[in-house]
């Protein structure tokens, strides 16, 4: 196309230039973030980036993700094109039309059906956002732009190589089914009005890609077609079953309060974001009309991110406080922080993997450790956990209760292989307790080798640290530490997710390095080496449903042994949730939710109670005390007497008896 004069060379290179300045300054913004190591174990991080981000893995789990993958695979490859397109208009030289034609002839090929594919592709993802949105506020002005200018961009291709084959000017013989289909309707035009249509179509490809160079992609969620494939480079390869530690001193601060407390990879997260949505669309806590929306919170970390930019880079401060309350303006809400339950599904649900959960916690060490402020409830909960190491404020001397009809040995080291850590609900919860009990009867049944801490025993603090308060935590943790250390503790068994969770990842934060396995586990490898022997099947219980903790499945992994279990005790797989494995749907709990009531919205446990009365379950099957607590509350609500909630070391035990 013979347009190449001096306005297009100024054009072309003021967007190349303005373009890199605008990447410049977000990346700077991103520079303001604390320290994270992110660029260890390369070659996973590669292999994460393939897969993630140009195999697009977890796009494909939704059933337009191959539509997206259209679009990302066509912008790929016309890269290429566009690339051409722009530099050979500033250097009309440097042009693809210069290779031989076996090399030109195929990229025209390949250009021309993925012109075709991307223009099918945003035509679908109108058509789909108009009719299903991904999510309710998905009808936005933005995106049907943005799909309109992806259309333009295919048409004016069409209108460029259309308009060169039917003038005669087409420099090869490739093989392009759409340009020469428009070729032949234009074939009886004459050559002024395909010579108008020839420099339309060429100017209108050039405005769409200064467009998307200089508007869309830096400032609008369309950076992330950059963004989004170095976060999978980034992402975390543990599951969220953790925290970072922190180091106490005086004059610190701690926490998040500002957009340079965070990390610079929760920065970068915030530019990677699409607004796809599926976040949203998985968060327990805004699917039952709670203030929270992680999609939202992420999105408004860079709306901060950006207002206060200018004024951190000069060592200021921010004009814009990232928590904001009833009475004071800030960019994420009070109610949204203390809505989440750490359930994780968010960072599972997530594309790019993105972060949610971990700056919600970040925030809530903030206002619990610098400003004091947290929910009313919390009070009493922060009060025992100090005075008495448990959340129910309840006697130390009342832990060993629970055994009082069992003789149970204490820990010895080198005597006892493994500690029962029964935990706060196993020891203090009257329906808890019938499990440790069933757990106990398994153990000795099976003749394993175990003791318990009995008054010694201390909360894991699991709920401090989800609810910020990480300076008890601390404490906490390395009293528990220094006692497992004297007591000689390699081996534990836990009945509790949460507790599992917190001893075998965050103690690690504090050198102990422990062998914990979760009941579920124990059992399930007892069962299978014949160590435990079932006297009969327990086979009246009906329809039996499986409730995945989150805590056990989402942030641990462990998602086959429970129900091996329930299938070697019942004779048969439990019958399975519309939403399981790494798609379950919390029970409420987590988090330090727990100690907290539900003052807005509908109450989680009932949307997940819900859910398995669909099945008509005659038992609802939980590995985990708080889930109990959580769906034996739902089922009381919804008058269902007749569905019991059992937990999986019950069916076991009951399987013991003749």
């Amino acid at each position: 196309m013979p347009i190449t004069n001096t306005l297009v060379a100024i054009l072309f290179t003021a967007s190349f230039v303005l373009f890199a300045f605008s990447l410049y300054r977000r990346f700077r913004l991103v520079r303001l973030g604390q320290p994270e190591l992110r660029f260890d174990r390369l070659a996973e991080r590669f292999r994460a980036m393939l897969v993630y981000a140009f195999g697009q893995k977890r796009v494909l789990r939704k059933p337009f993700g191959f539509n997206h993958l259209v679009i990302f695979w066509s912008f790929i490859i016309l890269l290429l094109a566009n690339l051409e397109f722009m530099v050979s208009g500033i250097i009309p030289a440097l042009s693809l039309a210069r290779l031989p034609a076996s090399i030109y002839s195929p990229l025209l090929t390949c250009f021309d059906i993925a012109s075709l594919l991307a223009l099918a592709a945003a035509l679908i993802a109108m058509v789909r956002r108009s009719i299903f949105p991904p999510y309710p506020e998905g009808r936005t002005f933005e995106a049907y732009f943005i799909l309109t200018l992806i259309a333009l961009h295919m048409v004016a291709f069409f209108g460029i190589h259309g308009t060169e084959i039917a003038l005669g000017r087409a420099t090869v013989n490739a093989w392009m089914p759409a340009s020469s289909s428009l070729a032949q309707l234009l074939g009886n035009q004459g050559e002024p009005l395909l010579e108008a249509i020839a420099i339309g179509s060429w100017w209108l490809h050039a405005v769409v890609l200064i467009l998307f160079i200089n508007l869309l992609v830096p400032y609008t969620k369309h950076l992330h077609i950059i963004t989004s494939i170095l976060n999978c480079f980034l992402r975390r390869f543990e599951p969220p079953n953790s925290q970072p530690r922190e180091e106490f001193a005086p004059g610190r601060s701690y926490g998040a309060a500002a957009a340079d407390q965070l990390t610079w990879k929760d920065l970068f997260d915030s530019f990677a974001c699409t607004k796809c949505g599926q976040c949203q669309n998985v968060c327990p806590a805004g699917i039952t009309g709670k203030p929270l929306n992680p999609r939202q919170v992420i999105y408004d970390i860079k709306l901060n991110l950006q207002r206060n930019g200018s004024a951190l880079q000069q060592g200021g401060a921010a004009a814009l406080p990232l928590i904001g309350s009833a009475g004071t303006a800030g960019s994420v809400a009070e109610d949204a922080i203390w809505s989440c339950t750490t359930c994780g599904a968010c960072m599972e649900a997530c594309p790019v993997f993105i972060e949610q959960m971990p700056k919600l916690i970040k925030m809530r060490r903030h206002l619990v450790q610098m400003e004091a402020k947290f929910p009313e409830e919390l009070l009493n909960l922060f009060e025992n956990m100090e005075q008495r190491s448990n959340p129910w404020g309840i006697a130390p001397s009342e832990r060993s209760k629970w055994h009082s009809i069992l003789e149970v040995q204490p820990f010895e080291a080198g005597k006892t292989e493994y500690l029962f850590y029964v935990g706060c609900a196993g020891a203090f919860d009257s329906r808890s307790k019938q499990v440790t009990l069933a757990v106990a009867t398994i153990l000795n049944a099976a003749g394993v080798s175990w003791g318990i801490l009995g008054k010694e025993e201390k909360c894991c603090g699991d709920s401090l640290r989800r609810l910020g308060n990480e300076y008890v935590f601390d404490r906490l943790a390395k009293e528990n530490v220094k006692l497992f250390r004297e007591k000689g503790v390699t081996k534990v068994i836990t009945q509790c997710p949460h507790c599992f969770s917190t001893l075998q990842n965050d103690y690690r934060q504090y050198g102990l390095e422990l062998e914990v396995i979760h009941h579920s586990q124990l059992i399930n490898e007892l069962l299978q080496s014949g160590k435990l022997k079932l006297l009969r099947q327990v086979t009246e219980l009906g329809g039996l449903l499986y409730h995945d903790p989150c805590y056990l499945g989402r942030h641990n992994g462990v998602y086959d042994a429970p129900r091996q279990v329930i299938a070697q005790a019942t004779g048969s797989a439990p019958a399975e949730m519309q939403r399981h494995k790494s798609n379950s749907f919390c029970c409420g709990a987590g988090g330090g939710r727990m100690w907290l009531e539900e003052q807005q919205g509908s109450r989680i446990n009932l949307n997940r109670v819900d859910e398995a009365l669909s099945n008509n379950p005659d038992t609802i099957c939980v590995a985990c005390p708080y889930c109990m607590t959580m769906l034996e509350d739902g089922l009381k609500d919804r008058q269902a007497g007749q569905t019991r909630v059992r937990d999986i070391a019950e069916l076991v035990a009951e399987g013991l008896r003749s």
